[in-house]
């Protein structure tokens, strides 16, 4: 059985549409699970969607690329706001360490970076079954001039410590 997303590959995040291939019997069972949960994507954003499954290989080289440079400018930023982090391998964003800023908790560290230095990011807890409160989770799939934007103003961690 293989599983997979559309919505990062083809740029729709928020749409949730993805597919599921395998043995007739399974994925038939499959669908009648999936009747109970959704109604079912738009039929024009599933047009959308077999169309982009036909894109050449060029496509997904430039996508590589793109978020390799993507990634490799925000981590920069990252070292020199000395930001500890898990330098992802397969992600567009990253999971940054807020322990070093005394906070309580990860919740309360975004509302306060939100506020006092202008950066929007998710509480790591979001993402965890575990109690896991000291990450935030940042996201490097934007234009390199809000990237720029981004890590100037991270850098401005470095004098609030």
């Amino acid at each position: 059985i293989s599983c997979s997303s559309l919505s990062k590959t083809y740029n729709m995040t928020g749409w949730r549409l993805g597919y599921a291939i395998g043995p007739e019997k399974v994925i038939a069972g499959a669908r009648k699970v999936h009747d109970f949960l959704t109604v079912g994507a738009p039929a024009p954003l599933q047009e959308a969607a077999a169309t982009a499954l036909d894109l050449p290989l060029s496509y997904y080289e430039q996508l590589t690329a793109d978020y390799t440079r993507k990634k490799n400018l925000f981590l920069g930023y990252l070292d020199e706001a000395e930001l500890s982090y898990t330098k992802p391998q397969g992600a567009y964003y990253v999971m940054v360490d807020c322990t070093a800023y005394g906070v309580k908790n990860d919740r309360e560290f975004c509302r306060w970076m939100a506020k006092e230095v202008g950066v929007a990011a998710v509480p790591g807890s979001s993402f965890f079954h575990e109690p896991v409160n000291h990450l935030i989770r940042l996201h490097f799939s934007r234009s390199d001039e809000i990237l720029d934007q981004i890590g100037n103003r991270l850098k401005k961690l470095k004098t609030l410590i």
